[in-house]
C-alpha cells in the first residue's frame, strides 16, 4: 500500500488528511494504486541499488523521504503547466493524459471519492463551509459522530415536544373543550408537525443540515430572503418558548410548592391576579438571569443536566399513566365543595367545614369541635343532627367561617345572599376514577367567559340570585375560551421537532437517525397527548378540570391529583421539566441568531455572529436574554404562548412549502434519501399551518406576518448576494418559461406595447461609459417598467478579449445600480463595432421578450474626426434597426439631458409630428411624464402643413385624435408655404459635397502611404502581398461598400494584378499616388471648386433649413423637442450627407430626441 502512504500537500484536489491505511478499498478503486506501483518500478530501474520495496508492500524509509521530497516539490504547481520535466509524466495517470490540462478544474473521480471518504459533515459548494474546511483540515482531526437514532434523536425530540403545556394547562384545555374536541385540537396540531416532519426529513436528507436547523433547511431551499425572514421568526419564536418555560417554572413554584414565597399579595379579591403577575415578573426576571449566566459560563453543563431534566418528565407521565390505573379501583380522595351547582374554592375553608353552620353541645369549650357535632350539611344541606336529640345534650348552632364570606355578619339570623340562603353545599370528589362512567360529562365542550363561576352542569340549584361577585369565594374563569384560543395555547406543546436536525452534525448517519428519530417521537408524544386527554375526562371531575389553578382542590396541581403514589411527583417532575426546556431554549436560540449573522444576509445582525474564543454566541445570548424577558413582562402563560404558535406555524409553514416546491420543480438537485415524501403531503402541511395561525389568533398570525414581510423586504432591498440554488430561483425560472411561451404564442396587443429598450452605450479605453446620461434617459423613460438590456461591444477577439469583455460587464452593471435601472447586461466581442451591434440587434431577449426599441448615442464631432468609422457604424445601426422593424432613439446632446435627481421646472416637451410612424411620436412624451423629473412639463404637439392643406380642420382632427388617445397636449398646425431654394441653402449643399468629396480623397491618399509602407515591408511575399491588398479592400468600406460594374471589376482585378507584381520604386510610387489621388495636383482642386451640387441634395438641404427655421422659432425654449429622424439613404454614397442633414435639422436645438418608428401601430383609440 505504497501508494496510499504516498504524502503531498492538501492544495491538491485528490490529497486529503485523513487518508490513512485504514481506507484501503477506497485507494483501490481510483487508478492511484497502479500509477504508483509503475512509478516505483520505474524508478528501481532507473537507480541502480536503489531502494525496494518489503513483500507487504512498504517502502523503505530512504524510499519513503524520496517520495516525500517528489510531493513536496510540487506544491506550487497544481496540475498543469509543471516545470518538473520527465517527473509530471509519472505523476499523472497515464490513462488520463488527455485530461491532464484540465486537472485543476475537473479532478479525477478518485480525488472526488478522496474527498467524500473524508467528509467532515459541510455542505459540499458553500463556499464559506468550504473556507471552513480548509481551516479545519489544519486542526487535529476530531472525534468521529457517534450518536444513534435513539440518543441523538429521538430523546432530544422527547425532551422538547413534552414541556409546560402538558402538565399545567392540558386538563383545562380537556375541562373547556371537552374530550372531543380536545382530541380533535392534539389531532390537528400533531398532524400538523407530522406532516412538517414528513417535508423536514425529506429536505434533511436531501443534504447535510449544519447548525441552524431549520433555518439552514428554508434558507437554502427557498433562498436568502424566505432564509432569513423565517429563521429570524424561528429565533423569536425559541425565544419566547424560553419565556414560556420560565412563567411555566415559576407559576409552579409560586402555586404548587411554595406559595409563601410571594414578594407581592393583596388583601381584596380584585388584586390578586395583579399581585401574582408581579410577583412571576420579579421571579422570572431572576430565573432568567441565572439560566443565562448558566448559559454563558458552559453549555456542557446545560448538557449534562439534560438527561436529568427528561427523566423528570418521563418519571412524571408514568406516573400519570399508573394513577389513572389505580383510580379504576381506589380512587384518590381530593373533596370539592359545591354551593349548589357552583364550585367553591378550597382556599376559603379555612376552618376544613364545606356546611353553613356546625351544631356544638352546651357542655363543650366553645373552641372545642368533636367530629360527633357535625351535622349532615354534605348529604343535604340542611341543620338536622345525626344523632337522636332526645338522648344527646342540648345543641349550639354556630356558624362556620364560610357563613362570612355571604353573610353580613356570623351571627344566624344575618342578612346573606340570596344563592348562599336558597342552595345547600355539597361534597363531590375530584377524582372519581377510570371506572366511574364520568366520560360522558366530559364528553362535549364547555367554554365560558371571564369571570363565570365554574359549575357543575348535572347538580341542580336555585337561579333566584344575582350573579356571583368576585368577592365571593368561588372558583372563577380568569379569560375567556373558545375552540381558537385552546389551539393557540396548547400548539406549543408540540413544537421542538427540530431538535434532531439541529443535531446532524453529532450523528452517525444523519440522513437515516433524523426521519426515523424526529418521526418516532412524535407519534409517541401524539399518543401521550391523545391518549391524556382521554384518561382526564375518564378519570378527573369537569369542575377541577375546568379549574386552571387547582383553587377547588386547595391549591393542588390538578394533574397532579391524579398522580401516583404522590401530587410531588409531578409537581417537582414538571417543574424541572420546565426549567430544563428554558435552559435549552437559551441554548438554541442564540446560536440559530449567530448563524443568522454568519450568513450576512442581514447587516445589521452582523454583530451576533461573534462570541467568545470557543465560538460562544455571547452578544447573542445577550440580546436573547432582553427579548425573553419581554415575554417574561407579559408575565402570563396564556398569553405568550400563542405568541411563539405564530413563529413556529410561520416556520413550519416554510418548512412544508419549500418541500413541497422542490418536488413540483423536480429540480436535478433534489434527491431525497427520505422517500415516503408527497408534494400533496407538504402543501397539506402548509394548509394546515396557516390555518391555524388565524384559528389560533387572526390578529398575532397577521402581525407575524407583517414582520417576515418587513424582514424579507429589508434583505431584498440590501441586496443578499447569496446563491444557495434556492427553490424560488427555481420557480422563478419555471414562471419565466411558462410566461415566455406564452408570450411566443402571438404578437402584443397594440394596448400592451410598452418600449422594451436595448440601451447601446460605447466605453472609452478605461472602459469607462462615455455616455452614461443614456442610461439615466432610458431609466426615465422606462420608469422600472418593461425589459431593458444594456449592451455593448467590445472590439477584439472572443478568445483573447474575454476579460475585458466581464470588465466591461461590470462595468454596466455598477451603472446600472448607481442609476437604478432593472434589467440585464450584453456584451458582445466582435472584430468590428458594426458587426457586433448587429450581432446584439439580432439575438438579444428571448422568445417574446425581445427589445423592440433601440436607444443609440449621437456620434459627437464627426465633422472633425478623419475616421469615419463613428458615424458609418451609427447610420448602419440605424439601417439595421429599419431592417429589424425595431423603434430608434437617438438622444443629441445627452450631456445636457437632466438626471434623476434635476426635475424640471414649468415648460414643455415639444412634439414635432411630421410623419406617421406608429405614434411612437406621441406615446413616448406621456411615458417620460409618468417620471418624477418630466411631470410637471406640458405637452405640445406641432404638424405642418403644405399648402393644398386645410390648417384649420387639420387642427380640429388632431385635438379630437388626441381626446380619444386620452392624452392631454395643447396642439398647433405650422404652415410652411412653398418657397424658392435660397442660396443660403444651395451654398449649404455645395459645401457639404465639397468637403465630402475631400475628405473622400484625404483618406484614400491615407490609404495608398499606409500600403506604401506595408508593400516596401513585404515586397518579397507574393503571397502576404496578396493577403495586404485583401485586408486594403477591408479597411476602406467606402470602397468595399460602393457597387462596382463588370468594367470596374475588371479595372480593379487588374490593379490588383499590377500590385502585386510591380517593384516598388519612387517613379512608380509617384505615378500611381497621381492616379488615385485627385486632390493632389492644383488641377484637381480646381475640378472640386468648379464642382455642381447634386440636385436631390439640395432639396434635401432645403427642407432640412426650412423645417429647422420652423423648429427653433417654435420650441426654442423647450425643455425637449422631439421629431421625427429620416431614414438614411439607400445609395450608401449618400451616408455623410445624411449626417449633415440631420445636423442641419437639429441645430440650434439644446435636447432633441430623433425618433424613427419600427413599423407597427404603438397607441391605439380603443380601451
Amino acid at each position: 500500500m505504497a501508494s496510499v502512504r504516498f504524502t503531498v500537500t492538501p492544495t491538491k484536489a485528490e490529497d486529503l488528511p485523513g487518508l490513512s491505511d485504514a481506507s484501503p478499498d477506497i485507494s483501490s478503486r481510483s487508478g492511484a494504486r497502479v500509477r504508483f506501483g509503475s512509478r516505483e518500478s520505474v524508478n528501481r530501474s532507473e537507480a541502480s541499488g536503489g531502494p525496494a520495496t518489503t513483500a507487504g508492500g512498504a517502502e523503505t524509509p530512504d524510499h519513503s523521504s524520496v517520495e516525500q521530497g517528489d510531493g513536496n516539490s510540487k506544491i506550487s504547481s497544481v496540475y498543469i503547466n509543471n516545470t518538473h520535466g520527465g517527473d509530471d509524466d509519472d505523476f499523472y495517470d497515464k490513462n488520463l493524459a488527455l485530461f491532464e490540462e484540465e486537472m485543476d478544474t475537473r479532478p479525477k473521480v478518485s480525488s472526488l471519492l478522496n474527498r467524500l471518504a473524508n467528509y467532515t459533515n459541510l455542505t459540499q459548494g458553500a463556499r464559506e463551509h468550504e473556507e471552513a474546511e480548509s481551516i479545519g483540515e489544519k486542526k487535529k482531526a476530531g472525534k468521529s459522530p457517534q450518536m444513534g437514532t435513539f440518543m441523538g434523536v429521538y430523546l432530544p425530540c422527547l425532551q422538547n415536544i413534552f414541556g409546560v403545556i402538558l402538565f399545567l394547562r392540558l386538563t383545562w384545555v380537556v375541562g373547556n373543550a371537552g374530550v372531543l374536541q380536545g382530541l380533535c385540537i392534539v389531532f390537528i396540531c400533531c398532524c400538523c408537525t407530522l406532516l412538517t416532519a414528513i417535508s423536514m426529513s425529506a429536505i434533511a436528507t436531501n443534504g447535510v443540515v449544519p447548525a441552524g436547523g431549520a433555518y439552514f433547511m428554508i434558507s437554502r431551499s427557498l433562498g436568502p430572503e424566505f432564509g432569513g425572514a423565517v429563521g429570524l421568526c424561528f429565533y423569536l419564536g425559541t425565544t419566547f418558548a424560553g419565556a414560556m418555560y420560565i412563567l411555566g417554572a415559576i407559576e409552579i413554584l409560586l402555586m404548587y410548592i411554595a406559595p409563601k414565597a410571594a414578594i407581592f399579595e393583596s388583601k381584596h379579591p380584585d388584586g390578586e391576579g395583579a399581585a401574582m403577575l408581579n410577583n412571576m415578573r420579579v421571579y422570572g426576571s431572576v430565573c432568567l438571569l441565572l439560566m443565562s449566566l448558566l448559559v454563558f459560563v458552559g453549555v456542557k453543563y446545560v448538557n449534562k443536566l439534560a438527561s436529568i431534566f427528561l427523566a423528570c418528565v418521563i418519571v412524571s407521565i408514568v406516573s400519570i399513566y399508573v394513577g389513572a390505573l389505580v383510580s379504576a379501583f381506589r380512587p384518590p380522595t381530593f373533596p370539592v365543595c359545591m354551593l349548589g351547582n357552583r364550585t367553591i374554592s378550597g382556599h376559603q375553608l379555612d376552618d376544613g367545614q364545606c356546611s353553613k353552620t356546625l351544631l356544638l353541645q352546651m357542655d363543650a369549650a366553645p373552641e372545642e369541635e368533636a367530629d360527633g357535632n357535625l351535622t349532615a350539611v354534605n348529604e343535604n344541606g340542611t341543620m338536622t343532627p345525626t344523632f337522636d336529640p332526645s338522648l344527646a345534650p342540648p345543641l349550639l348552632e354556630k356558624t362556620t367561617y364560610i357563613w362570612k364570606q355571604f353573610c353580613e355578619g356570623p351571627e344566624v339570623n344575618a342578612t346573606c345572599d340570596e344563592y348562599f340562603l336558597s342552595n345547600n353545599f355539597s361534597q363531590i370528589e375530584a377524582i372519581p376514577g377510570l371506572a366511574s362512567g364520568i366520560i360522558s360529562e366530559n364528553l362535549w365542550s364547555s367554554y365560558q367567559s371571564r369571570g363565570d363561576v365554574v359549575e357543575k352542569s348535572s347538580l341542580s340549584s336555585s337561579r333566584q340570585a344575582q350573579p356571583a361577585s368576585t368577592q365571593q369565594p368561588y372558583v372563577f374563569a380568569d379569560i375567556s375560551t373558545s375552540f381558537t384560543l385552546l389551539v393557540g395555547i396548547f400548539f406549543p406543546s408540540v413544537t421542538g421537532i427540530m431538535a434532531g436536525s439541529n443535531r446532524s452534525g453529532d450523528l452517525k448517519d444523519a440522513q437515516r437517525s433524523i426521519p426515523i428519530g424526529t418521526i418516532l417521537a412524535i407519534l409517541t408524544t401524539s399518543i401521550v397527548y391523545l391518549t391524556n386527554v382521554v384518561l382526564f375526562g375518564s378519570c378527573i371531575e369537569r369542575v377541577v378540570l375546568r379549574d386552571k389553578f387547582g383553587d377547588s382542590v386547595n391549591g393542588q396541581l390538578v394533574v397532579g391529583t391524579l398522580a401516583w403514589p404522590s401530587p410531588w411527583v409531578i409537581v417537582i417532575g414538571s417543574f424541572f421539566s420546565t426549567c430544563g426546556a428554558g435552559l435549552q431554549s437559551l441554548t438554541g436560540a442564540p446560536r440559530l441568531l449567530q448563524a443568522i449573522a454568519k450568513d450576512n444576509i442581514i447587516p445589521f445582525l452582523r454583530v451576533f455572529g461573534h462570541g467568545k474564543a470557543n465560538g460562544e454566541p455571547t452578544w447573542a445570548l445577550l440580546l436573547t436574554a432582553l427579548i425573553a424577558e419581554l415575554g417574561i413582562l407579559i408575565a402570563s402563560l396564556d398569553l405568550v404562548a400563542p405568541i411563539l404558535t405564530m413563529f413556529f406555524l410561520m416556520c413550519y409553514l416554510f418548512v412544508n412549502l419549500a418541500c413541497g416546491l422542490q418536488t413540483l420543480l423536480r429540480s436535478p438537485n433534489w434527491r431525497p434519501r427520505f422517500s415516503y415524501y408527497h408534494w400533496t403531503l407538504s402543501f397539506l402541511g402548509m394548509t394546515i399551518c396557516l390555518a391555524l395561525m388565524f384559528i389560533s389568533s387572526w390578529y398575532y398570525a397577521i402581525a407575524a406576518m407583517v414582520i417576515a414581510g418587513m424582514i424579507y423586504k429589508y434583505i431584498e432591498y440590501h441586496g443578499a448576494e447569496k446563491e444557495w440554488g434556492d427553490g424560488i430561483r427555481g420557480l422563478s425560472l419555471s414562471a419565466a418559461r411558462y410566461a415566455l411561451l406564452r408570450l411566443e404564442e402571438g404578437p402584443p396587443h397594440t394596448k400592451n406595447w410598452r418600449p422594451q429598450v436595448l440601451v447601446l452605450l460605447k466605453l472609452d479605453e478605461d472602459a469607462h461609459v462615455k455616455s452614461p446620461r443614456l442610461l439615466t434617459f432610458a431609466s426615465q423613460l422606462k420608469a422600472g417598467k418593461g425589459l431593458t438590456i444594456v449592451g455593448t461591444v467590445v472590439s477584439g477577439n472572443f478568445l483573447q478579449s474575454y476579460g475585458e469583455a466581464l470588465a466591461a460587464e461590470q462595468t454596466l452593471k455598477h451603472l446600472m445600480d448607481k442609476e437604478r435601472v432593472k434589467g440585464f447586461c450584453q456584451c458582445i466581442v466582435a472584430q468590428k463595432p458594426r458587426e457586433g451591434i448587429s450581432h446584439m440587434i439580432q439575438s438579444s431577449g428571448l422568445g417574446g421578450m425581445k427589445p423592440n426599441t433601440v436607444v443609440m448615442g449621437w456620434p459627437h464631432a464627426w465633422r472633425q474626426s478623419e475616421d469615419p468609422q463613428a458615424w458609418k457604424t451609427f447610420i448602419n445601426t440605424v439601417r439595421v434597426t429599419t431592417a429589424a422593424h425595431l423603434a430608434l432613439l437617438v438622444p443629441k446632446n445627452i450631456s445636457l439631458f437632466p438626471s434623476n435627481s434635476e426635475p424640471c421646472a414649468e415648460g414643455y416637451i415639444d412634439v414635432w409630428w411630421i410623419v406617421h410612424d406608429g405614434g411612437m411620436l406621441m406615446l413616448l412624451p406621456f411615458l417620460l411624464r409618468q417620471h418624477k423629473v418630466w411631470r410637471k412639463c406640458g405637452m405640445r404637439i406641432f404638424t405642418v402643413a403644405q399648402m393644398e392643406d386645410n390648417s384649420i380642420q387639420m387642427k380640429k382632427d388632431l385635438a379630437t385624435f388626441l381626446y380619444h388617445l386620452r392624452i392631454e397636449a395643447e396642439v398647433e398646425v405650422v404652415e410652411m408655404h412653398d418657397s424658392d431654394i435660397s442660396a443660403y441653402t444651395y451654398e449649404r449643399t455645395l459645401m457639404m459635397e465639397q468637403r465630402s468629396q475631400m475628405l473622400r480623397q484625404m483618406r484614400l491618399s491615407k490609404s495608398d502611404r499606409e500600403k506604401e509602407a506595408q508593400l516596401v515591408k513585404d515586397r518579397n511575399s507574393m503571397l502576404r502581398l496578396t493577403s495586404i491588398g485583401s485586408d486594403d479592400d477591408d479597411d476602406t468600406d467606402g470602397e468595399r461598400d460602393r457597387p462596382t460594374s463588370a468594367a470596374g471589376g475588371a479595372s480593379d482585378s487588374a490593379e490588383h494584378h499590377r500590385r502585386v507584381q510591380m517593384t516598388w520604386t519612387k517613379e512608380k510610387s509617384s505615378q500611381y499616388r497621381a492616379m488615385h489621388s485627385g486632390c493632389s495636383t492644383p488641377e484637381g482642386f480646381r475640378d472640386m471648386l468648379s464642382m455642381r451640387p447634386d440636385h436631390s441634395n439640395v432639396r434635401r438641404m432645403h427642407t432640412a433649413v426650412k423645417l429647422n427655421e420652423v423648429i427653433v422659432n417654435k420650441s426654442h425654449e423647450a425643455r425637449l423637442v422631439l421629431l421625427n429622424m429620416p431614414g438614411p439613404p439607400r445609395n450608401t454614397e449618400g451616408d455623410e450627407n445624411y449626417m449633415e442633414f440631420l445636423e442641419v435639422l437639429t441645430e440650434g436645438l439644446e435636447r432633441v430626441l430623433l425618433v424613427r418608428g419600427g413599423g407597427s401601430e404603438v397607441i391605439t383609440i380603443y380601451s
